[in-house]
């Protein structure tokens, strides 16, 4: 993956995870199941922070 493929699947997913709470939040009201949401958005969670330090790792390498 390159930089510009990275910073486009952060979006993607910083869009999901935003999606997942506003349905969380309206489950959590009619006393829904809110395990699966809670699950994807600590997957969601984990893929961020592993793309966030490959982009690093990246903009690291292009310093030097």
């Amino acid at each position: 993956m390159d930089k510009k493929q990275i910073e486009y699947k952060i979006l993607e997913l910083k869009d999901e995870y935003l999606q997942l709470q506003h349905n969380l939040e309206k489950l959590e009201y009619v006393k829904g199941n809110i395990a699966p949401l809670e699950k994807r958005l600590s997957e969601i969670e984990e893929e961020l922070n592993s793309l966030n330090q490959l982009l690093r790792q990246i903009a690291g390498q292009t310093q030097k």
